[in-house]
């Protein structure tokens, strides 16, 4: 295995804009159109889990994944098992909810599902780090940036398009690394 390139990933990371990020107009983002279903294999957000399990994806999310290749990251299964290791064991609602999850990972083809490199893992530390400085983002947010850009590198050096509802984040990862790829949607 080969070790980390720290000085390759300073020199690939000079991207810093040195200016808060504004996030752009809808019309200037890579929405997802029933025009437009094929096209390159998928990296499925986390939020595209939790969103079909709880109804509120909408339809041209399945067709999008039935149409495309769907891949899985460890990111997502690392984020969804944050969430059973959370719940309240004595809440009775508890037990359902880690069932479906269950179901969910249990349901992603190992051949299909991928974990990071550690190239992709420094250089996400880079970009979250400077994406945190320049957004101003509190401690509460800054895992949650790694773990997108985590995802979003790992999309960007695998070729596939991460599907997301998450156009915030997204948008600003869009802006800084524009060789990376992203496809919103709007919860139903």
């Amino acid at each position: 295995m080969a070790g980390f390139d720290f000085d390759a990933s300073l020199r690939w990371g000079r991207f810093d804009p040195g200016r808060t990020l504004a996030r752009r107009r809808d019309d200037l983002l890579p929405f997802a159109r029933e025009d437009r279903i094929g096209g390159q294999a998928l990296l499925l957000d986390t939020c595209v889990y939790i969103d079909q399990l709880q109804g509120r994806a909408p339809a041209l999310v399945d067709q999008l994944i039935a149409t495309r290749q769907a891949n899985h990251s460890s990111v997502a299964i690392q984020e969804l098992m944050h969430i059973v290791g959370v719940l309240d064991p004595k809440d009775r609602r508890t037990s359902s909810v880690v069932e479906a999850i269950r179901g969910l990972i249990l349901a992603m083809p190992a051949h299909r599902t991928s974990a990071p490199d550690i190239e992709v893992l420094g250089r996400a530390a880079l970009l979250s780090g400077m994406l945190c400085r320049f957004q101003g983002y509190a401690a509460d947010r800054r895992l949650r940036a790694l773990q997108d850009c985590v995802l979003y590198l790992q999309g960007l050096k695998l070729g596939f398009t991460v599907l997301t509802a998450n156009v915030a984040d997204f948008d600003l990862l869009l802006q800084l690394v524009p060789a990376g790829r992203a496809l919103f949607y709007r919860k139903s």
